[in-house]
Protein backbone atom coordinates (compact mmCIF):
# COMPACT_ATOMS: atom_id res chain seq x y z
CA UNK A 1 0.00 0.00 0.00
CA UNK A 2 1.11 3.23 -0.78
CA UNK A 3 -1.62 5.29 0.40
CA UNK A 4 -1.01 8.09 3.29
CA UNK A 5 -1.89 7.04 6.62
CA UNK A 6 -4.39 8.52 8.57
CA UNK A 7 -6.75 7.60 11.23
CA UNK A 8 -10.06 5.25 9.76
CA UNK A 9 -12.95 6.82 12.28
CA UNK A 10 -15.41 6.15 9.21
CA UNK A 11 -16.01 3.54 6.59
CA UNK A 12 -18.28 3.44 4.28
CA UNK A 13 -19.25 0.12 2.77
CA UNK A 14 -20.94 -0.14 -0.42
CA UNK A 15 -21.00 -3.01 -2.39
CA UNK A 16 -23.40 -3.98 -4.90
CA UNK A 17 -25.22 -7.45 -5.11
CA UNK A 18 -23.18 -10.70 -5.47
CA UNK A 19 -25.66 -11.87 -8.02
CA UNK A 20 -27.24 -15.19 -7.00
CA UNK A 21 -26.35 -15.50 -3.14
CA UNK A 22 -26.68 -11.62 -1.37
CA UNK A 23 -28.57 -8.35 -2.72
CA UNK A 24 -26.79 -5.30 -2.37
CA UNK A 25 -28.44 -4.98 1.17
CA UNK A 26 -27.27 -7.97 2.32
CA UNK A 27 -23.86 -8.08 0.81
CA UNK A 28 -23.12 -4.36 2.80
CA UNK A 29 -24.68 -6.10 6.39
CA UNK A 30 -22.21 -9.06 5.63
CA UNK A 31 -18.94 -6.95 4.94
CA UNK A 32 -20.10 -4.56 7.42
CA UNK A 33 -19.83 -6.94 10.04
CA UNK A 34 -16.28 -7.86 9.37
CA UNK A 35 -15.39 -4.46 9.13
CA UNK A 36 -16.83 -4.08 13.00
CA UNK A 37 -14.71 -6.79 13.99
CA UNK A 38 -11.20 -5.46 13.28
CA UNK A 39 -12.00 -2.15 13.72
CA UNK A 40 -14.76 -1.61 16.64
CA UNK A 41 -14.75 2.04 17.51
CA UNK A 42 -15.34 3.30 13.42
CA UNK A 43 -18.03 4.40 12.37
CA UNK A 44 -19.76 2.05 9.97
CA UNK A 45 -21.63 3.37 7.10
CA UNK A 46 -24.02 0.62 4.75
CA UNK A 47 -25.03 2.12 1.54
CA UNK A 48 -25.47 -0.38 -0.93
CA UNK A 49 -25.12 -0.07 -4.21
CA UNK A 50 -26.54 -0.95 -7.66
CA UNK A 51 -26.27 -0.23 -11.42
CA UNK A 52 -29.99 -0.33 -12.83
CA UNK A 53 -30.28 -3.95 -12.43
CA UNK A 54 -32.61 -5.78 -9.31
CA UNK A 55 -32.83 -4.07 -6.12
CA UNK A 56 -32.08 -0.30 -7.44
CA UNK A 57 -35.30 0.95 -6.51
CA UNK A 58 -35.20 -1.14 -3.21
CA UNK A 59 -31.80 1.15 -2.53
CA UNK A 60 -33.58 4.25 -4.40
CA UNK A 61 -36.24 4.19 -2.08
CA UNK A 62 -34.21 3.60 1.70
CA UNK A 63 -31.85 6.10 0.90
CA UNK A 64 -33.89 8.88 -0.41
CA UNK A 65 -37.36 8.03 1.43
CA UNK A 66 -38.85 7.08 -1.73
CA UNK A 67 -42.94 6.05 -1.90
CA UNK A 68 -43.24 2.67 -3.19
CA UNK A 69 -45.93 2.22 -5.96
CA UNK A 70 -46.96 -1.95 -6.24
CA UNK A 71 -48.90 -2.53 -9.35
CA UNK A 72 -49.84 -5.74 -11.88
CA UNK A 73 -48.04 -5.60 -14.78
CA UNK A 74 -47.96 -8.61 -18.07
CA UNK A 75 -45.23 -10.83 -17.11
CA UNK A 76 -42.79 -11.54 -19.65
CA UNK A 77 -44.37 -14.69 -21.04
CA UNK A 78 -47.78 -12.91 -20.30
CA UNK A 79 -49.01 -14.18 -16.82
CA UNK A 80 -49.87 -11.23 -14.21
CA UNK A 81 -47.16 -10.36 -12.68
CA UNK A 82 -46.60 -7.69 -9.22
CA UNK A 83 -44.36 -5.08 -10.20
CA UNK A 84 -42.74 -2.21 -7.73
CA UNK A 85 -41.02 1.17 -8.33
CA UNK A 86 -40.26 4.22 -6.46
CA UNK A 87 -42.16 7.41 -6.56
CA UNK A 88 -40.11 10.54 -5.10
CA UNK A 89 -42.37 13.49 -4.89
CA UNK A 90 -40.01 16.56 -3.99
CA UNK A 91 -41.12 20.03 -3.09
CA UNK A 92 -40.83 22.31 -6.24
CA UNK A 93 -39.34 20.00 -8.37
CA UNK A 94 -41.33 17.30 -11.14
CA UNK A 95 -41.73 14.38 -9.47
CA UNK A 96 -39.60 11.30 -10.01
CA UNK A 97 -39.91 7.28 -10.48
CA UNK A 98 -37.27 4.78 -10.52
CA UNK A 99 -38.28 1.69 -12.10
CA UNK A 100 -36.22 -1.53 -12.54
CA UNK A 101 -37.20 -3.73 -15.92
CA UNK A 102 -36.71 -6.68 -14.19
CA UNK A 103 -40.03 -5.95 -11.64
CA UNK A 104 -41.80 -6.25 -15.01
CA UNK A 105 -39.68 -8.56 -17.37
CA UNK A 106 -36.94 -9.93 -15.42
CA UNK A 107 -35.28 -13.36 -15.79
CA UNK A 108 -36.29 -14.48 -13.00
CA UNK A 109 -39.76 -14.32 -12.94
CA UNK A 110 -39.70 -17.56 -15.37
CA UNK A 111 -38.84 -21.22 -13.81
CA UNK A 112 -35.66 -22.26 -15.83
CA UNK A 113 -37.81 -24.77 -17.63
CA UNK A 114 -40.21 -22.15 -19.04
CA UNK A 115 -38.24 -19.69 -20.40
CA UNK A 116 -38.67 -18.42 -23.79
CA UNK A 117 -36.81 -15.61 -25.00
CA UNK A 118 -38.20 -15.72 -28.50
CA UNK A 119 -41.47 -15.22 -27.15
CA UNK A 120 -40.83 -12.97 -24.10
CA UNK A 121 -42.01 -9.40 -24.30
CA UNK A 122 -41.15 -6.65 -22.04
CA UNK A 123 -44.70 -4.89 -22.22
CA UNK A 124 -45.00 -5.01 -18.91
CA UNK A 125 -41.91 -2.27 -18.69
CA UNK A 126 -44.07 0.33 -20.70
CA UNK A 127 -47.07 -0.33 -18.64
CA UNK A 128 -44.92 0.37 -15.42
CA UNK A 129 -43.93 3.80 -17.03
CA UNK A 130 -47.44 4.30 -17.72
CA UNK A 131 -48.33 3.60 -14.58
CA UNK A 132 -45.78 5.80 -13.16
CA UNK A 133 -47.30 8.80 -15.41
CA UNK A 134 -50.64 8.63 -14.48
CA UNK A 135 -49.12 8.61 -10.83
CA UNK A 136 -47.58 12.32 -11.31
CA UNK A 137 -44.06 11.14 -12.64
CA UNK A 138 -42.55 13.75 -15.27
CA UNK A 139 -39.26 12.09 -14.65
CA UNK A 140 -38.69 8.86 -14.85
CA UNK A 141 -35.41 6.38 -14.32
CA UNK A 142 -35.53 2.80 -15.96
CA UNK A 143 -32.88 -0.02 -15.27
CA UNK A 144 -32.70 -2.57 -17.53
CA UNK A 145 -30.62 -4.78 -15.87
CA UNK A 146 -31.31 -8.27 -15.34
CA UNK A 147 -34.21 -8.92 -17.99
CA UNK A 148 -35.36 -12.11 -19.28
CA UNK A 149 -36.53 -10.16 -22.75
CA UNK A 150 -34.85 -9.93 -26.45
CA UNK A 151 -37.32 -8.10 -27.91
CA UNK A 152 -35.43 -4.59 -28.65
CA UNK A 153 -38.22 -3.10 -26.29
CA UNK A 154 -40.91 -3.65 -29.45
CA UNK A 155 -43.44 -4.94 -26.37
CA UNK A 156 -42.84 -1.48 -23.96
CA UNK A 157 -42.97 0.54 -26.89
CA UNK A 158 -45.91 -1.15 -28.31
CA UNK A 159 -47.54 0.07 -24.64
CA UNK A 160 -46.52 3.49 -24.75
CA UNK A 161 -48.05 4.06 -28.01
CA UNK A 162 -46.55 2.39 -31.08
CA UNK A 163 -48.40 0.34 -33.75
CA UNK A 164 -46.41 -2.79 -35.33
CA UNK A 165 -47.77 -4.02 -38.36
CA UNK A 166 -47.18 -7.36 -40.32
CA UNK A 167 -47.42 -7.46 -44.31
CA UNK A 168 -51.52 -7.95 -44.19
CA UNK A 169 -51.49 -5.00 -41.80
CA UNK A 170 -52.63 -6.91 -38.53
CA UNK A 171 -50.83 -6.55 -35.49
CA UNK A 172 -47.37 -8.21 -34.81
CA UNK A 173 -47.26 -10.42 -31.94
CA UNK A 174 -45.42 -9.66 -28.94
CA UNK A 175 -41.38 -11.34 -28.58
CA UNK A 176 -39.01 -10.98 -30.64
CA UNK A 177 -39.04 -13.73 -32.74
CA UNK A 178 -42.18 -11.91 -34.08
CA UNK A 179 -40.79 -8.66 -35.23
CA UNK A 180 -39.11 -10.77 -38.45
CA UNK A 181 -42.72 -10.30 -39.56
CA UNK A 182 -42.69 -6.84 -39.02
CA UNK A 183 -43.78 -4.10 -41.96
CA UNK A 184 -44.48 -0.59 -40.55
CA UNK A 185 -43.99 1.03 -37.59
CA UNK A 186 -46.77 3.99 -37.12
CA UNK A 187 -46.43 6.42 -33.96
CA UNK A 188 -49.73 7.25 -31.86
CA UNK A 189 -47.58 8.88 -28.79
CA UNK A 190 -49.49 11.04 -25.89
CA UNK A 191 -47.40 14.25 -25.61
CA UNK A 192 -46.79 13.01 -21.79
CA UNK A 193 -44.80 10.04 -23.21
CA UNK A 194 -43.38 11.85 -26.00
CA UNK A 195 -41.71 14.29 -23.83
CA UNK A 196 -40.83 12.21 -20.77
CA UNK A 197 -37.95 13.18 -19.16
CA UNK A 198 -36.37 9.51 -19.25
CA UNK A 199 -33.29 8.34 -18.51
CA UNK A 200 -32.07 4.72 -18.66
CA UNK A 201 -29.67 3.31 -16.70
CA UNK A 202 -27.64 0.95 -18.46
CA UNK A 203 -24.58 -1.38 -17.06
CA UNK A 204 -23.43 -2.61 -20.62
CA UNK A 205 -22.64 -0.39 -23.88
CA UNK A 206 -23.71 -3.22 -25.92
CA UNK A 207 -25.48 -1.67 -29.39
CA UNK A 208 -28.53 -3.82 -30.26
CA UNK A 209 -27.10 -5.35 -33.10
CA UNK A 210 -23.48 -4.68 -33.84
CA UNK A 211 -21.17 -5.51 -36.34
CA UNK A 212 -23.10 -8.60 -38.04
CA UNK A 213 -24.76 -9.23 -34.57
CA UNK A 214 -20.94 -10.16 -33.06
CA UNK A 215 -21.65 -7.05 -29.98
CA UNK A 216 -25.12 -6.89 -29.69
CA UNK A 217 -27.83 -7.81 -27.70
CA UNK A 218 -28.89 -11.35 -29.03
CA UNK A 219 -25.12 -12.78 -29.17
CA UNK A 220 -23.79 -11.36 -26.11
CA UNK A 221 -26.35 -12.14 -23.54
CA UNK A 222 -28.88 -14.45 -25.21
CA UNK A 223 -27.59 -17.33 -23.77
CA UNK A 224 -27.93 -16.39 -20.63
CA UNK A 225 -31.77 -15.77 -21.10
CA UNK A 226 -32.22 -19.66 -22.97
CA UNK A 227 -31.57 -18.33 -26.48
CA UNK A 228 -30.49 -21.26 -28.26
CA UNK A 229 -28.01 -21.75 -31.20
CA UNK A 230 -30.81 -22.45 -33.71
CA UNK A 231 -32.74 -18.85 -32.28
CA UNK A 232 -29.64 -16.66 -31.68
CA UNK A 233 -29.79 -15.95 -35.84
CA UNK A 234 -33.64 -15.85 -36.19
CA UNK A 235 -33.58 -12.84 -33.13
CA UNK A 236 -30.94 -11.08 -34.64
CA UNK A 237 -32.72 -10.61 -38.01
CA UNK A 238 -35.65 -9.94 -36.10
CA UNK A 239 -34.40 -6.94 -34.29
CA UNK A 240 -32.52 -6.03 -37.64
CA UNK A 241 -35.83 -5.91 -38.46
CA UNK A 242 -37.24 -3.49 -35.71
CA UNK A 243 -34.29 -1.05 -36.27
CA UNK A 244 -34.91 -0.84 -40.00
CA UNK A 245 -38.27 -0.32 -39.50
CA UNK A 246 -38.15 2.36 -36.88
CA UNK A 247 -35.35 3.82 -38.51
CA UNK A 248 -37.63 4.21 -42.14
CA UNK A 249 -40.88 4.59 -40.65
CA UNK A 250 -40.26 6.96 -37.60
CA UNK A 251 -36.97 8.72 -38.83
CA UNK A 252 -35.31 6.94 -35.06
CA UNK A 253 -31.85 5.40 -35.76
CA UNK A 254 -30.95 4.48 -31.91
CA UNK A 255 -30.19 0.88 -32.42
CA UNK A 256 -26.51 1.95 -32.98
CA UNK A 257 -25.94 3.82 -29.67
CA UNK A 258 -23.58 2.27 -26.93
CA UNK A 259 -26.17 0.63 -24.51
CA UNK A 260 -29.14 0.48 -27.16
CA UNK A 261 -28.69 -3.28 -26.66
CA UNK A 262 -28.91 -3.29 -22.92
CA UNK A 263 -31.96 -5.60 -20.92
CA UNK A 264 -32.56 -7.38 -24.66
CA UNK A 265 -32.39 -3.83 -26.29
CA UNK A 266 -35.35 -2.45 -24.02
CA UNK A 267 -33.52 1.11 -24.88
CA UNK A 268 -34.15 0.94 -28.29
CA UNK A 269 -37.69 1.01 -27.78
CA UNK A 270 -37.87 3.46 -25.17
CA UNK A 271 -36.51 5.96 -27.09
CA UNK A 272 -38.52 5.41 -29.96
CA UNK A 273 -41.16 6.57 -27.97
CA UNK A 274 -40.02 8.60 -25.67
CA UNK A 275 -37.85 11.22 -27.86
CA UNK A 276 -36.65 12.95 -24.34
CA UNK A 277 -34.63 9.84 -22.99
CA UNK A 278 -31.18 9.38 -22.88
CA UNK A 279 -29.02 6.40 -22.08
CA UNK A 280 -27.12 7.07 -18.81
CA UNK A 281 -24.38 4.94 -16.78
CA UNK A 282 -26.86 3.05 -14.12
CA UNK A 283 -24.08 3.26 -11.89
CA UNK A 284 -23.56 7.05 -12.11
CA UNK A 285 -27.61 7.41 -11.65
CA UNK A 286 -28.17 5.51 -8.98
CA UNK A 287 -24.83 7.43 -7.08
CA UNK A 288 -26.66 10.54 -7.78
CA UNK A 289 -29.50 9.83 -6.11
CA UNK A 290 -27.72 8.03 -3.23
CA UNK A 291 -25.61 10.66 -2.28
CA UNK A 292 -23.05 8.43 -2.81
CA UNK A 293 -20.36 11.15 -3.88
CA UNK A 294 -20.51 12.61 -0.60
CA UNK A 295 -20.94 9.69 1.58
CA UNK A 296 -17.30 8.84 -0.09
CA UNK A 297 -15.80 11.97 0.46
CA UNK A 298 -16.40 12.29 3.86
CA UNK A 299 -15.08 8.20 4.78
CA UNK A 300 -11.57 7.51 5.63
CA UNK A 301 -11.95 3.86 3.86
CA UNK A 302 -14.26 2.62 1.11
CA UNK A 303 -14.73 -0.77 1.02
CA UNK A 304 -17.23 -2.07 -2.16
CA UNK A 305 -17.89 -5.35 -3.72
CA UNK A 306 -19.71 -7.73 -5.98
CA UNK A 307 -20.56 -11.22 -7.18
CA UNK A 308 -17.21 -11.43 -9.72
CA UNK A 309 -14.32 -8.88 -9.61
CA UNK A 310 -13.25 -9.47 -13.73
CA UNK A 311 -12.99 -7.88 -16.94
CA UNK A 312 -16.43 -6.34 -17.18
CA UNK A 313 -16.43 -4.83 -13.64
CA UNK A 314 -14.54 -1.55 -15.40
CA UNK A 315 -17.62 -1.64 -17.62
CA UNK A 316 -20.10 0.52 -16.38
CA UNK A 317 -20.81 -1.70 -12.89
CA UNK A 318 -21.44 -0.38 -9.46
CA UNK A 319 -17.72 -1.58 -8.47
CA UNK A 320 -15.88 0.38 -10.86
CA UNK A 321 -17.94 4.13 -10.12
CA UNK A 322 -17.42 3.96 -6.51
CA UNK A 323 -13.46 3.58 -7.28
CA UNK A 324 -13.13 6.21 -9.19
CA UNK A 325 -15.42 8.32 -6.98
CA UNK A 326 -13.11 7.31 -4.45
CA UNK A 327 -9.88 8.49 -6.48
CA UNK A 328 -11.00 11.77 -7.11
CA UNK A 329 -11.84 12.08 -3.42
CA UNK A 330 -8.06 10.54 -2.84
CA UNK A 331 -10.03 8.23 -0.40
CA UNK A 332 -8.64 4.49 -0.64
CA UNK A 333 -11.27 1.79 -1.72
CA UNK A 334 -10.69 -1.78 -1.48
CA UNK A 335 -13.35 -4.58 -2.08
CA UNK A 336 -14.64 -8.14 -1.50
CA UNK A 337 -15.60 -10.19 -4.06
CA UNK A 338 -16.81 -13.75 -4.58
CA UNK A 339 -13.78 -14.30 -7.07
CA UNK A 340 -11.24 -11.77 -7.76
CA UNK A 341 -9.66 -12.05 -11.42
CA UNK A 342 -8.34 -8.26 -11.42
CA UNK A 343 -8.28 -5.49 -9.92
CA UNK A 344 -10.35 -2.33 -11.66
CA UNK A 345 -8.62 1.34 -11.81
CA UNK A 346 -8.82 2.97 -8.29
CA UNK A 347 -9.17 -0.49 -6.30
CA UNK A 348 -6.09 -1.04 -3.81
CA UNK A 349 -6.66 -4.49 -3.04
CA UNK A 350 -9.74 -6.99 -2.93
CA UNK A 351 -10.35 -9.96 -1.13
CA UNK A 352 -11.99 -13.35 -2.77
CA UNK A 353 -15.21 -14.90 -0.63
CA UNK A 354 -13.41 -18.52 -1.70
CA UNK A 355 -9.52 -17.97 -2.12
CA UNK A 356 -9.46 -21.62 -3.99
CA UNK A 357 -12.20 -23.50 -5.76
CA UNK A 358 -12.63 -26.23 -3.66
CA UNK A 359 -13.78 -23.55 -1.50
CA UNK A 360 -16.10 -22.06 -3.75
CA UNK A 361 -19.71 -24.52 -2.90
CA UNK A 362 -19.08 -24.09 0.46
CA UNK A 363 -19.24 -19.81 -0.23
CA UNK A 364 -22.14 -20.30 -2.35
CA UNK A 365 -24.24 -22.41 0.60
CA UNK A 366 -23.46 -19.66 2.96
CA UNK A 367 -22.37 -16.15 0.93
CA UNK A 368 -23.26 -14.05 3.97
CA UNK A 369 -20.88 -15.86 6.66
CA UNK A 370 -18.29 -15.85 3.61
CA UNK A 371 -18.20 -12.75 2.93
CA UNK A 372 -18.05 -11.75 6.66
CA UNK A 373 -14.79 -13.48 7.10
CA UNK A 374 -13.56 -12.04 3.25
CA UNK A 375 -13.99 -8.45 4.84
CA UNK A 376 -12.36 -9.58 8.35
CA UNK A 377 -9.35 -10.61 6.06
CA UNK A 378 -9.36 -7.85 4.25
CA UNK A 379 -9.56 -5.22 6.92
CA UNK A 380 -6.63 -6.80 9.10
CA UNK A 381 -4.61 -6.54 5.82
CA UNK A 382 -5.22 -3.22 4.70
CA UNK A 383 -4.79 -1.25 8.52
CA UNK A 384 -1.17 -3.88 8.24
CA UNK A 385 0.17 -2.18 5.22
CA UNK A 386 -0.75 1.12 5.17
Amino acid sequence: MTEVSRPIRRVLVCPQEFKGTLDPVEAASAIAAGVRAVLPDAEVIELPMADGGPGTVAIVAQATGARLVRHVVTGPLGDPVEATYALLERPGEPTLAVIEAASAAGLLLTPVDQRDPARASSAGVGEQIRHAIASGARQVIVGVGGTGTNDGGAGAASVLGLRLFDPAGAPVPRGGLALVSLARVEADLEDAVRDLDLRIAVDVLNPLLGAAGAAGATAVYGAQKGVTDWQAAALNAALARWAERLRVDLDVDVASQPGAGAGGGIPTGLLAACRQGRIESGAALVADAIGLRAAVESADLVVTGEGAMDGQTGYGKSVAHVAALAATAGTPCIAVAGIVEGLPAGVLDAEALAPTPADRAAAIAHPAQYTTAAATRLIHRYRATR
